[in-house]
Order: structure tokens, then C-alpha cells, then sequence
């Protein structure tokens, strides 16, 4: 929290900062890497490199669930946020939740945000092929649906072009490296762009 309020202030006088919090899991929160190294850090590198004055602060927690984020959301995004990155479910999936509940959770994120007038790019998670046939229909469902029921720019999966790369994943195959990061943010970079444009209208 202390280091999230540390972020915000540093560019609080700027009002041409676009101030963008990444709700996430441990993909987000950057699991086994260095702080810059994190998607969040590597995301606002690349979007300044762009010429782009924004700010992305890291509000991702490892190991939580989409009805976790629902339940921290009012002060993981403070008042002033622009817009938010939505990456959760990898850990609903993980832990074979009912794909209802995680559809329900996301939904109500999503909906408490757009009544606080702030943006969302929802970032889209798979499951595991041993979490079955039927599970898996169910649980990939949920991302598209939620962005066409809501109209929300979408990225279909987070992980796209990480997933099952042995170099561009930590040992335990399911976090990315720091070239995995570059990867994401390199694949992601042209919808966030979209979401900047969107909030600057």
C-alpha cells in the first residue's frame, strides 16, 4: 500500500498523466522477478517510450482469485485512477473454481469500475487442458463475453506467446521471465495504446 500511494504521488501534479492501476494476480504482481522487471514496470516503459505520459502502478496479488480482486478493489484503485488492466482467473482456474463464481466476481469489478467512470482492458486467461473439456469451455468462455457484454477493449490471452515457451518461463512454467514480460508487453502494447486514446477523448 505505502508503495502504491509512492507511485501515484510521484506524478499527482501532472494532470496529463494517465494514472493506470494493473489488477492482477502474481502474473501482474511479477512472481520471481525484480520489481522493473514486473509487467507493470515494463508496460509504463514502453508506453513513455511511445511518447506517452503514463503511469502504471502494480496492484497485482499472488495468489488471488477473481473474487479476491472484487473483494480489495475499492482501495487497490484509488480515486484518480484513469483506467484499470484487468488480469485475473489464472488462479480461479488453477484451483478448478466454478467458472460461474469467476464470471460473477469479474463482472462485478467490471461494473463497479464503469460506475466510477474508469476504463477497462480486460486481459483474457485459458485453462489448462487437464482441467477438462467442460471446465474449459466454461472457463474460456467467460473473458469474451464479459468484453462483449460490457464492450470492453480485450486481450484475448495474457499469456499468449509465453504460455509453454521453456525460455520464456521461470521454472515452475507458469510465471514469465523477464524476456517473457517483453514479450506480453510487446503483444499487449497496441491495446493499451487503444485504452489511452480512449480515456484522452
Amino acid at each position: 500500500m505505502t508503495i502504491m500511494a509512492t507511485v501515484w504521488a510521484a506524478g499527482a501534479a501532472d494532470p496529463h498523466v494517465v494514472k493506470i492501476v494493473a489488477l492482477g494476480d502474481s502474473l501482474t504482481a511479477g512472481l520471481g522477478l525484480k520489481v522493473e522487471a514486473a509487467f507493470p514496470a515494463r508496460l509504463e516503459q514502453a508506453l513513455n517510450g511511445r511518447g506517452l505520459a503514463v503511469e502504471v502502478v502494480n496492484a497485482g496479488v499472488s495468489g488471488d482469485t477473481a473474487s479476491d480482486g472484487a473483494a480489495r478493489l475499492d482501495w487497490a484503485v484509488p480515486d484518480g485512477t484513469d483506467a484499470v488492466l484487468l488480469e485475473l482467473g489464472a488462479n480461479d482456474m488453477l484451483r478448478g473454481i466454478d467458472p460461474s463464481i469467476t464470471r460473477e466476481a469479474l463482472a462485478s469489478i467490471v461494473r463497479r469500475l464503469r460506475e466510477r467512470h474508469i476504463a477497462v482492458l480486460l486481459a483474457g486467461m485459458r485453462a489448462a487442458p487437464n482441467m477438462g473439456a467442460d471446465y474449459g469451455r466454461a472457463f474460456d468462455a467467460i473473458f469474451p463475453d464479459l468484453a462483449a457484454r460490457f464492450e470492453l477493449i480485450f486481450y484475448p490471452f495474457f499469456l499468449d506467446g509465453v504460455a509453454a515457451e521453456r525460455n520464456l518461463n521461470q521454472p515452475d512454467g507458469l510465471h514469465p521471465t523477464p524476456a517473457g514480460v517483453d514479450v506480453i508487453v510487446a503483444r499487449m502494447l497496441p491495446m493499451v495504446e487503444n485504452l489511452v486514446a480512449r480515456i484522452r477523448q
